[in-house]
């Protein structure tokens, strides 16, 4: 993989191009920002190119830009964004930082393991909103805890758009036990990868690695040539076993309006 030309591919179609309906892109001088129409959804700011001598004013510009919406944002810094001290900037103006996520980037035609790999018939497409149902009741066993806004924009997104979002599970009779699902972004090379939750009792058998090779496989089909993911400390090592490859640190700045 060339990672420079990966990158810079990542960053003008990931960052600075794309959009994502029903949020409002635009574009300034210094960044792309993106706004929800209500005040009850966040905006996002995903890309910026920014100087020591202009960072603060434009993180103060986006401040008030938000607060006069009366909307919460994320601000999406990648550990090459510049100046080299933006993050303490963004903590510094009271913006709070999740954990730091590796973006990880795997070639399809480089994966042939995982082109080849049988799906086991446990591994179920979901199509409708009973089976985001059943994800979500997973990934509330899973993680102690309901993520209504989550299940909101999936089962909207997949009656909206299901070309574009592909979600699996695999399942033991009638129960999910382990879930993920992709988006393939419209006019870009790139399908991102999301979830990969999996019941305790359930781990070990094959599951993830079969829900990672279905969506390789689905993105091969449809010609989409990189994959990408924001992998945690813990699911770094697994994906990099299996051809990802790394391409930056991540860290989501979130300000919350009050």
């Amino acid at each position: 993989m060339n990672k420079t030309e990966v990158l810079r591919l990542f960053d003008k179609e990931m960052r600075v191009e794309i959009t994502y309906p029903p949020l409002r892109r635009e574009e300034t001088e210094h960044l792309v920002r993106h706004v929800s129409p209500t005040p009850d959804d966040s905006g996002v700011v995903l890309y910026s190119r920014l100087s020591e001598e202009n960072a603060e004013e434009v993180i103060k510009q986006e401040l008030e830009y938000f607060s006069s919406l009366q909307q919460s944002f994320e601000w999406k810094l990648f550990d090459y964004d510049q100046p080299a001290n933006l993050l303490e900037r963004l903590k510094d103006h009271g913006f709070t930082v999740d954990e730091e996520e590796a973006t990880l980037v795997l070639e399809v035609a480089q994966a042939e393991e995982l082109r080849s790999l049988v799906i086991p018939p446990e591994i179920r497409q979901i199509t409708d909103s009973a089976g985001i149902d059943d994800i979500m009741h997973l990934k509330e066993q899973v993680w102690g805890s309901a993520n209504e806004e989550l299940a909101a924009r999936l089962k909207r997104d997949l009656a909206e758009n299901p070309e574009h979002l592909l979600v699996y599970a695999a399942y033991s009779g009638d129960r999910a036990v382990s879930a993920a699902w992709m988006y393939l972004h419209e006019d870009t090379s790139f399908g991102s990868l999301w979830g990969g939750s999996t019941l305790p009792d359930f781990r070990n058998k094959g599951y993830y690695t079969a829900l990672v090779a279905v969506r390789v496989q689905a993105a091969q089909e449809r010609g989409y040539p990189l994959l990408m993911v924001d992998a945690s400390p813990m699911s770094r090592p697994i994906l990099e076993k299996k051809g990802f490859e790394f391409l930056a640190y991540s860290y989501p700045c979130f300000f919350e309006y009050k």
